[in-house]
């Protein structure tokens, strides 16, 4: 049971969830697969002795950069939450120190979906929700970002 669920008003209900997309995963795959490669290259091609103690080193360095980052990164995909109710948008972000956005939908006045190239691709891309009174909120990386939107649409239809 997450934020969103534990937050629902009377007479409410959870119409569509979702959190962020994997793919914000891609750096700290990309700082392991380096520190492989380095920590390989060791083995397969002849060095000087202190060029292969210096690839053992960045090797090392870029495995602990790999581990830091994805503690993040996993940390953040596992505190955000993106929410469509009978009644409102919810948005609950970070684990120790908390943003939430919560957008009463007869306040919402349009919902944006931006995705690059690989975000069509990939299905990810960001969700702005504007309401009345200047809200203007991106929501980053989140998966299937149409779906969010089409949510937010029917609900809107009903208000």
């Amino acid at each position: 049971m997450g934020y969103i669920d534990k937050n629902l008003l009377d007479n409410e209900t959870l119409v569509y969830w979702t959190r962020r997309h994997k793919i914000i995963f891609a750096l700290p795959v990309l700082w392991l697969l380096l520190s492989i490669s380095l920590f390989a290259a060791r083995f397969f091609w002849v060095f000087r002795p202190e060029i292969d103690m210096v690839l053992l080193v960045f090797a090392i360095i870029f495995a602990v950069a790999s581990v830091i980052h994805g503690v993040i990164v996993w940390i953040n995909y596992l505190s955000a939450e993106f929410g469509v109710t009978n009644q409102r948008v919810i948005v609950k972000e970070g684990f120790i120190q908390r943003a939430t956005v919560e957008v009463f939908l007869r306040r919402v006045e349009s919902v944006k979906v931006d995705q690059s190239i690989w975000g069509r691709m990939l299905n990810f891309g960001t969700v702005v929700v504007s309401g009345t009174g200047g809200i203007n909120d991106p929501f980053l990386m989140i998966r299937r970002p149409l779906e969010f939107k089409r949510q937010v649409q029917q609900q809107l239809s009903r208000v």
